[in-house]
């Protein structure tokens, strides 16, 4: 039988592979930044029935084995992505809620480096920008 990237994803991540969780990381890769009820009507219209919370319970596991992210702007519902591991931080629309990728944080200020760690191993820095989108600017 021919495994998948997904079914791999799942397998190297000590996951057992089910249908649920295949379309819930299918889900996740195709509609980055999509909050659970997004994901649970694309999981819902590839699988048909499935529970509101089987789809949690789904995207809790994969967020706590690493294989996607969560992320929670302020106001807004959590939303998951593929995008895992590489420190990136996203802008956010304040107008429509559009959320984007943001490579790298440049210049002086917000720092990447704290002024004080009060003693803390750092291993991850989360940068929100705030700001309007390009088609809320033209409204």
């Amino acid at each position: 039988m021919h495994q998948t990237e997904t079914e791999a994803l799942l397998r190297n991540a000590s996951l057992r592979v089910t249908r649920p969780r295949v379309a819930v990381l299918d889900a996740v890769g195709a509609h980055p930044h999509a909050d659970a009820g997004t994901v649970l009507q694309v999981v819902r219209d590839e699988l048909g029935a499935v529970s509101t919370q089987a789809v949690y319970d789904v995207l809790k596991a994969l967020t706590d084995s690493g294989l996607i992210r969560r992320i929670e702007p302020e106001g807004s519902p959590a939303r998951y992505e593929r995008r895992v591991g590489d420190n990136h931080h996203h802008v956010v629309c304040r107008g429509c809620g559009a959320i984007a990728d943001v490579d790298c944080a440049t210049g002086s200020a917000p720092c990447m480096t704290g002024s004080q760690d009060h003693g803390f191993a750092i291993d991850e820095v989360e940068v929100t920008y705030w700001g309007i989108c390009p088609d809320c600017q033209k409204r």
